[in-house]
């Protein structure tokens, strides 16, 4: 059970980017500008995205594990009459 809620993570914090990105208001945050400088970017926005990269191990194990399956089939195919 646990290996499949880790596969939630990545998704869910790619949709929140999605969201926070296509519902931001473009103006910027004041607790996260300096001397009147703001960032270009949704700060919220990077930080979903930051955070669906590093939540991304479960889903590259589970790609991992379905191409060694899928070669070790053909593998097998091979020797089969």
């Amino acid at each position: 059970m646990a290996d499949w809620l880790s596969l939630a993570a990545a998704p869910t914090f790619a949709f929140m980017a999605l969201a926070s990105g296509v519902l931001s208001t473009g103006m910027p945050d004041p607790l996260c500008t300096t001397a009147g400088q703001g960032m270009t970017m949704n700060p919220m926005l990077l930080m979903y995205v930051l955070m669906s990269v590093f939540h991304l191990g479960p889903w590259l194990r589970l790609l991992d594990r379905w191409r060694i399956g899928r070669r070790l089939m053909t593998a097998a195919e091979r020797y089969l009459p």
